[in-house]
């Protein structure tokens, strides 16, 4: 196994060699699940705690899911997105945005 040093080695070039490419895709779409997730409570001026009470998942849950100390279950994210009134959707993995990160709710973003 690789050591890495804190100097010389950024975090993209150390989750290279420590996951695999499909460890990656997922880890990037949960952190666009939920960054968006974030974003639209947000935007809709909803704080967690009242977003506690119209989704039923409770408060602590809701900032571990937002800080990511903690993979929300599927039935988790669904209560909440039912809650700020949004969907999923299934789409292509390669939606990716300009600077080459999974995104969501955005169109495709080809790179050559």
């Amino acid at each position: 196994m690789k050591e890495f040093s804190s100097v010389g080695t950024s975090w993209e070039e150390a989750r290279k060699e420590l996951l695999t490419p499909e460890e990656i895709a997922e880890s990037d779409l949960r952190v666009a699940l939920i960054g968006e997730i974030m974003k639209i409570r947000q935007e809709q001026g909803i704080s967690q705690r009242q977003l506690e009470k119209k989704s039923g998942v409770k408060q602590p849950v809701i900032a571990r899911m937002e800080h990511g100390t903690t993979i929300p279950s599927l039935s988790t994210v669904l209560k909440v997105l039912v809650a700020l009134g949004k969907t999923l959707y299934i789409g292509d993995l390669d939606t990716k945005n300009a600077a080459g990160k999974t995104v969501l709710g955005e169109k495709p973003y080809k790179n050559k």
